[in-house]
């Protein structure tokens, strides 16, 4: 084993190692001779559009503010009102384009309405959003909203950004959101004015519908068409009965080029003839005539579409809405986007706020009974449901779950799927290809999985909503989006108590007690504990069950640790291991030996701890997980330090670097690192403790890291 390599050749195999590891660091960070690499420059905003009608008097005033915005303390403010579908966004996203290069440390973007729950965003969340824009990655991200504030103020510092958010509601809500540098712009949309922005310099922007000639000039650059010079009246009408809305001027834009053999006078008379029939408004009109010239599945998918709980939709997901092919749903997109009833994003097709309503209404009128949109949402629940569970799979390996995979969707491929793949009516599984893109997949549906939760308990399909919590456990411990996982595990324990579903009882509020104490809702946490605790007492004596009552006590023990009780969570890890003892789970057994290890270090018993920590890691090395081992070593180095023994840690701490290395975890390193530099000072070697801090240092820095001190403040 690495340790005992490391032994038996003096203690100072790999420091040469080390030193070119300290050496390359220094010329990464801080070059030699030469400028030092820039982090990349994020740029979050989507392609530009390729019709937009420039709003100059609105550029211009948000121009000269930002040329007379000198000693002031703080960022500039601009804050775009106006009502939906106004273009509020849209021109967000064209001023920031047009700054961007008065702001070369790149444009950020959030979206509130992503974020919000029951009408609260979890601004944590938000600053987390960002965090990742700016590089820093999720393990480097701090549990509290106060610690990731830090860690956005120091990453803002001094620096000349664009941070765009979007859809706030107040005015607390942005601020905490603002970058540190007075050298930054932040551009907050709104429906109505922001009165709490607490202080800041800001430019309030009011958006008006566009002003005839403006509209007429964007419909122009949509539609193209030369019969809008010849029919100038008709133009007109159309125009004012979309009220000046970019929204509604983008889909009259594509119905005028569908129907290119029609004068407009009499697509403008068919409207009028309609509105005097039904009495709707224009622009209701001008979307009804986009809908009926779709072909049959574009026209099923326009009245499913917004079953979708997530802001963006991808062509397979519209295709278990749709419950065929992806080239199908692919086809029927495209026809959306075509319409100017979709707009087609990086993230995937969303709809726009008003035709979302529109699309609702529309599937109301066809399918009063809401037979067909419950039956897309079902498949669109399960198809979820299963994907989660397969790349959770992939991603964790097998661990204890009480929900059977759901079967797959007939017709309709697993994710990821292959474009060219033939429409069959019995589909095999189609595999992630690996544990990466199986958790990319997750994050980049995170907000339809989450969604899907609470979309499944509202249809009242109960198995589906907890048992869609079960993958979306993995996801958390990786990606703590905290008004995510909170909101869906309590709805997972709502849906589990509906079903008296004994073990989905207990382990749903074990797993909702983590991210409560994380936040530091101990109480909370506690109480879902106690009924947990409860509840376990009524589950049977076979394996499974065993082990989810020992899992209970484990979770009981991590909440007492997280509370500085550790004669308490000693007791419950003893009491979790003597029950995986007993069913013989050798890797349960090993887990609750490292938590007693670590408890003893932390009860200031490091000679137990040592005992402790050796047994671990001896078992970790025969069951041959490379992880538990590295984890193990680390911890035992640090008992043995403690106890007096640094020179034999230090082998086993150099080997959980190693592994941190090779697994590119910077985190981990970091943390190694600095119990390598106290190493060093017991060994007496102060030159090496100061590389390995300072190295550490150096990766706490470029990873976005609170330092000690700032930690400590």
């Amino acid at each position: 084993m690495a340790e005992e390599t490391y032994n038996s050749m003096g203690g100072r195999a790999d420091v040469a190692v080390q030193a070119g590891r300290i050496e390359g660091l220094h010329q990464h960070f801080h070059g030699t001779g030469t400028a030092p690499p820039s982090q990349p420059v994020p740029f979050q905003l989507p392609p530009a559009l390729a019709h937009f009608e420039n709003r100059q008097d609105e550029q211009e005033h948000i121009e000269r503010a930002a040329e007379s915005h000198t000693d002031h303390p703080g960022p500039l403010v601009v804050a775009l009102t106006g009502i939906g579908g106004i273009g509020k966004t849209e021109f967000g996203f064209h001023v920031a384009r047009r700054l961007s290069q008065r702001y070369p440390d790149g444009v950020l973007y959030v979206d509130l309405d992503d974020l919000r729950r029951d009408g609260t965003v979890e601004v944590a969340d938000a600053v987390g959003e960002l965090l990742t824009g700016l590089d820093v990655a999720s393990d480097w991200q701090e549990r509290s909203f106060a610690g990731r504030s830090k860690q956005y103020w120091t990453r803002t510092r001094d620096k000349r950004l664009i941070v765009v958010i979007d859809n706030a509601r107040y005015g607390a809500e942005a601020v905490p959101l603002l970058p540190a540098s007075a050298g930054s712009l932040a551009i907050v949309t709104s429906q109505g004015p922001l009165y709490d922005l607490g202080g800041v310099t800001a430019v309030e922007v009011p958006l008006s519908p566009l002003a005839l000639d403006h509209a007429v000039r964007l419909l122009g650059h949509i539609a193209d068409d030369p019969r809008l010079a010849a029919e100038p009246g008709a133009v007109t009408e159309i125009v004012r009965g979309c009220g000046g809305l970019p929204a509604a001027l983008k889909v009259a834009g594509q119905w005028v080029r569908k129907y290119r053999r029609r004068s407009l006078s009499r697509l403008v008379a068919e409207l009028s003839t309609e509105l005097r029939e039904r009495g709707i408004p224009m622009v209701e009109a001008v979307w009804d005539a986009a809908c009926a010239g779709l072909g049959p599945e574009a026209a099923r998918l326009y009245h499913v579409v917004t079953q979708c709980p997530a802001p963006a939709i991808a062509a397979p997901a519209a295709a278990a809405l749709l419950g065929g092919d992806l080239r199908s749903a692919e086809d029927a997109l495209e026809e959306l986007e075509s319409a100017g009833l979709l707009e087609n994003r990086p993230e995937g097709y969303r709809m726009h706020d008003l035709l979302r309503g529109h699309a609702d209404r529309r599937a109301r009128q066809a399918d009063p009974a809401g037979t067909a949109r419950a039956e897309a949402r079902r498949r669109l629940i399960r198809w979820y449901r299963r994907q989660a569970a397969r790349a959770d799979l992939l991603a964790a390996g097998p661990r204890m779950t009480f929900a059977e995979t759901a079967a797959a969707v007939p017709g309709v491929r697993d994710a990821p799927d292959a474009p060219d793949a033939p429409a069959v009516p019995a589909v095999p599984d189609v595999e992630f290809s690996g544990k990466a893109e199986a958790l990319r997949w997750m994050e980049s549906q995170r907000l339809a999985l989450y969604g899907c939760v609470r979309l499944a308990f509202e249809a009242e399909l109960y198995e589906d909503a907890w048992a869609l919590c079960e993958p979306l456990w993995t996801h958390f411990l990786d990606h703590p989006h905290y008004a995510d996982v909170t909101d869906a595990f309590r709805t997972g324990v709502a849906a589990a108590d509906r079903l008296e579903h004994l073990p989905a009882m207990v382990r749903m509020r074990c797993q909702l007690a983590r991210p409560l104490w994380e936040q530091e809702q101990y109480d909370e946490a506690a109480e879902h504990l106690r009924h947990a605790l409860g509840a376990s007492q009524s589950l049977g004596d076979s394996p499974q069950e065993r082990k989810l009552k020992a899992s209970v006590r484990e979770f009981l023990g991590l909440l007492k640790s997280a509370q500085g009780d550790w004669a308490g969570a000693t007791a419950d890890f003893e009491a979790a291991r003597e029950v995986h003892a007993e069913i013989g789970n050798a890797y349960g057994v090993l887990l609750q030996t490292h938590l007693l290890g670590r408890t003893a270090l932390s009860l200031d018993e490091p000679e137990r701890a040592v005992a402790l920590l050796r047994e671990a890691h001896r078992m970790a090395r025969e069951q041959e997980r490379e992880r538990m081992t590295a984890r193990t070593g680390f911890e035992l180095g640090r008992a043995l330090r403690r106890a007096g023994h640094a020179a034999e840690a230090q082998g086993l701490v150099r080997a959980a670097l190693a592994n941190s290395r090779e697994r590119g975890s910077t985190f981990d390193e970091a943390r190694i690192l600095k119990e390598l530099a106290s190493l060093a000072d017991e060994l007496g070697d102060t030159a090496e403790a100061e590389e390995h801090r300072a190295t550490a240092r150096l990766l706490t820095e470029r990873s976005g890291g609170l330092s000690d001190e700032d930690q400590s403040s």
